[in-house]
């Protein structure tokens, strides 16, 4: 059982690392979605009417 404990140590810290790596990846996504709106939106103000 000795040996099995550092596996399921390092197992459940990829596990950590992955799950905290999911809300960075998302967060990036909404910050660059937000960023082509205000894109979006100054090429519309620019836009000769």
């Amino acid at each position: 059982m000795m040996k099995k404990t550092p596996t399921l140590a390092f197992a459940a810290l990829i596990a950590a690392l992955g799950l905290s790596a999911c809300n960075t990846i998302q967060g990036a996504g909404t910050d660059i979605k937000k960023t082509g709106n205000a894109i979006e939106d100054t090429a519309e103000k620019a836009k000769p009417k």
